[in-house]
This record gives C-alpha cells, sequence and structure tokens, in this order.
C-alpha cells in the first residue's frame, strides 16, 4: 500500500515511467463511474428530487472538496469557541469516520479534549442526531463537522476548506485524484477558507483565490494558519514549542496530507531526522507503538512528535525511552476573518426556521 506521499507522487504526475502511467489509466477509468454517481446525486439535490430537510436551529457546516485534511478540526474549534464566545449553545455532529463499535474517532476525542463542554454527537444519521442534539442540549448552533457532500440536512453557511498544497485534488475525482466532487461544486460555498495559507507565498495564493473564485464569485474569502500553540503528552502535561528547535526529532502522523504537518514542524525550526507516514485515521496498536519505540531509539533523537488527533490514539506518554510530544495548533486567520464572523453574526440573528 503506498504511503500519502507516494499516493501523491503518483496521482500528481511526479512519478514518471511506463508503471506510474499505466495505473494513472487505470484510476482515470475508474474515476468514471464514481463521477457518473456523484453528479446524479448532486443533480438530484439540486433539482429537488432528492428532499433537503431543515432543522429548529442555525446549522453551518465545515467540509471541503478533497479526501485528505484540509484543518476541519481546528476550523469547528475556531467555529465553536466564536459562538460560546456569543452566549451561543452550540453541539458538533459528525459521521465518526474510523470510529469503532460505537466508540468516538480521533477527531470526536481530539475535539473533546480542546473543547470539554461542547457536545459531539457521531451518527451517520446526521439529521437525526441533530434533532437528539437540540433536545439534548437545547443548543441553538449545529456544527456539522466534514459536511459539504452531506446535502440532506439544510444549512445557513457552507464553509469550504482548501488546503494551499493541494487545493483541487489533482484535478481529478477519486480515485484518479483527491477531489470528491467536481470542482463546480464549490458554487453552493459561502465561505471559502484557504488553510495552511502560510506555507506558500502570496502569489500562489492569489492564483488559487482567483481559481476558486471563478466556481464561487460571490463566497466570502478567507485564508488562515494552522498555528503551533503547545507541545502536550498524553498526561496533559505541556511546554514551549521551543523546546524542541534545533534539536533532533523523529516525527510522524496519520493524516491524509502529511505534507502540512512537515511544513508545520520545519516553520517551528524542528531538526526532523526522520518522518513516518501512516493512512488517514490510523488505528495504533500495541505492535505499532513497539515499532515506534524502537525506530525512535534508534535514531538517538530528543523526543519524538506527532499531532494531536494521533496522540489521543496513542495513549502513551513516550515511545520506549523517548519522550513524545504532539504539537498542538490552533486556527488563526490571515485574511477575511471580519468578514467570516459578521457571517456568523449575520445567520445568527436570522436562526429560527421551523422543523420540517
Amino acid at each position: 500500500m503506498l504511503s500519502p506521499s507516494r499516493l501523491q507522487e503518483l496521482l500528481s504526475g511526479r512519478r514518471r515511467g511506463l508503471l506510474p502511467a499505466l495505473a494513472r489509466a487505470v484510476l482515470r477509468f475508474a474515476e468514471i463511474p464514481y463521477a457518473a454517481a456523484i453528479r446524479y446525486r448532486n443533480y438530484r439535490y439540486d433539482t429537488g428530487a432528492a428532499r433537503i430537510q431543515r432543522i429548529a436551529a442555525c446549522v453551518v457546516s465545515v467540509g471541503n472538496l478533497t479526501l485528505g485534511g484540509t484543518g476541519k478540526t481546528p476550523m469547528v474549534e475556531w467555529l465553536a469557541e466564536h459562538f460560546r464566545g456569543c452566549g451561543v449553545g452550540v453541539a458538533v455532529l459528525s459521521r465518526g469516520y474510523g470510529s469503532e463499535g460505537g466508540r468516538p474517532n480521533d477527531e470526536a476525542l481530539e475535539l473533546k479534549e480542546k473543547l470539554p463542554e461542547v457536545a459531539h454527537l457521531q451518527s451517520a444519521d446526521r439529521v437525526g442526531a441533530a434533532r437528539r442534539a437540540l433536545i439534548q442540549t437545547g443548543c441553538r448552533v449545529i456544527l456539522l463537522d466534514d459536511a459539504f457532500q452531506h446535502r440532506r440536512i439544510a444549512r445557513d453557511l457552507d464553509i469550504v476548506l482548501l488546503d494551499a498544497l493541494e487545493p483541487f485534488g489533482f484535478g481529478h475525482l477519486f480515485p484518479r485524484g483527491w477531489l470528491r466532487e467536481p470542482i463546480e461544486g464549490l458554487r453552493r460555498a459561502d465561505v471559502v477558507v484557504l488553510t495552511r495559507a502560510d506555507l506558500v507565498c502570496a502569489s500562489r495564493r492569489e492564483q488559487i483565490r482567483a481559481q476558486a473564485g471563478k466556481y464561487a464569485p460571490k463566497a466570502i474569502w478567507a485564508e488562515a494558519i494552522h498555528a503551533p500553540q503547545t507541545l502536550r503528552n498524553s498526561t496533559g502535561c505541556q511546554m514551549s514549542i521551543d523546546s524542541l528547535k534545533g534539536k533532533p526529532v523523529a516525527a510522524f502522523a496519520g493524516l491524509g496530507n502529511p505534507a502540512g504537518f512537515r511544513g508545520t514542524l520545519a516553520n517551528c525550526g524542528y531538526r526532523v531526522v526522520e518522518f513516518r507516514e501512516f493512512a488517514d485515521h490510523h488505528r495504533y496498536c500495541r505492535q505499532d507503538i513497539e515499532t515506534l519505540a524502537g525506530w525512535a531509539e534508534d535514531l538517538k533523537v530528543e523526543a519524538a512528535v506527532c499531532t494531536q488527533k494521533d496522540l489521543v490514539k496513542l495513549g502513551v506518554q513516550r515511545l520506549g525511552s523517548v519522550p513524545l510530544w504532539a504539537l498542538t495548533v490552533r486556527l488563526e486567520f490571515m485574511a477575511g476573518e471580519e468578514a467570516v464572523r459578521a457571517k456568523l453574526r449575520a445567520i445568527l440573528a436570522g436562526e429560527g426556521t421551523a422543523d420540517s
């Protein structure tokens, strides 16, 4: 199985040769039925053939066009804090991808640590979950996590995140590319946020904005970064991100797009001796922990560093003799923050549509 980086090299066309070209041809063929199914599904919602159900609350969706991580969890955290700062009760709904046996998945565990007072419901039936949230919590705002393609529930605001490192999924739908739906689906977006915007130059950001603007010319445009906050271990102890600056570390992550995490580590000034990739939502087992421990000890590094999403699943303070730290991040806007906050205030002022 290809690592996320090797898969990216294949899909982007950077891997040359006969075999990669044949692989891309096969994937292009497999893309055709997926694209047809997605277009048909969107057509049904666009024409009203498929019913969209309204919830008696303000509904804000956070999603993306592509597979892999674009920073939805930090965005959901920012939104929850915004509404709570306004004195408004909020609940988070997600499908719970990667969860097993009804247990919370990695994103739910991460949000529970960051937002312990915010209810988080996981269910494939988000309409039913939303109604349960209203009864159980009395919240006024429902945040739909990873829901741009989940069109069964009506929303007052659609926020779409584009990862600056690969915003349009190599121009192809899954499995030939990383797009979940055709780029023209961006027309449904009310707000487009370019995440990890600090990892590309200003001219590239403008290029992405221009391309997105072709499909969503009326959407609010914003740019944000994943600002490092602190280093945290499984016991809750914290230390400054500068504590490991210039020091040799071993790093790993189970993300759809690990390049973003690697860029953040570089910006922190860490000397990453070696980086290991796991699949997105990877569920770590005891063997993984033992393998990582041997790997980190052999590298003779000061520490091992992962994401908070990985740490909540690992639940260990050390990998063998090597201390394990998660680099926590927070979404911060480079541009467009006030426009986004104004839009949130406006939809909150217009809440109260009847459940149907």
